[in-house]
């Protein structure tokens, strides 16, 4: 994986791998998760230890690291899944520079828990998001997620290249496994209450 995003594709393709490529994983958990993908390809792609850093919140945010928002925060005007970059720390101040599409927001280091490391995702949180590059571990430790319906939105978030990484076989338990369960909404006896 590290590989992949960090050489192949920047090389063979002319992206940039911090910019231009987003890991999509089906889970948090475990190593494919997005949070050890996280850690990985942080070290992989921004593992400068003379970078200002600071720890916070279970992760270490460093300049030059990808991140993303994890809730609305309206008085910042910054959203739920957007993603931007870390380009200044200061340490007096206690806070943190992320630029979001050219837009410097400052964030103090108590609201932190706001972000979250964004090298790679979960398919979830990337549904209404396009990419130039997706890279998908697609592994039999995924087993509960792996569903057509989650493959399908992985894939359709990229917007030039898509890479599948894994197991042959996780990919077709995920191709056959369909979400057409029976659905309980009541819709049929509010319509007939009605």
């Amino acid at each position: 994986m590290v590989e992949i995003v960090r050489e192949r594709i920047p090389r063979r393709f002319g992206l940039d791998a911090i910019r231009d490529v987003q890991v999509l994983a089906p889970m948090q958990r475990g190593v494919l998760g997005a949070r050890g993908l996280n850690l990985a390809l942080q070290e992989a792609l921004n593992g400068d230890a003379s970078k200002p850093s600071i720890e916070k919140f279970g992760w270490t945010y460093r300049v030059g690291d990808k991140v993303m928002q994890t809730e609305n925060d309206y008085e910042k005007e910054v959203y739920n899944g957007d993603i931007g970059t870390i380009v200044g720390l200061d340490a007096e101040e206690g806070e943190l520079a992320i630029d979001f599409d050219g837009r410097l927001v400052p964030y103090p280091f108590g609201e932190l828990d706001q972000v979250t490391l964004a090298y790679a995702t979960t398919i979830h949180k990337a549904q209404g998001s396009e990419y130039p590059a997706v890279v998908i571990p697609v592994a039999m430790t995924h087993y509960m997620m792996l569903r057509r319906t989650l493959i399908y939105t992985g894939i359709t978030r990229g917007k030039r290249l898509v890479v599948l990484v894994g197991q042959k076989r996780a990919l077709a338990l995920a191709v056959r496994t369909s979400d057409e369960g029976r659905r309980w909404s009541k819709l049929r006896d509010w319509l007939a209450s009605r």
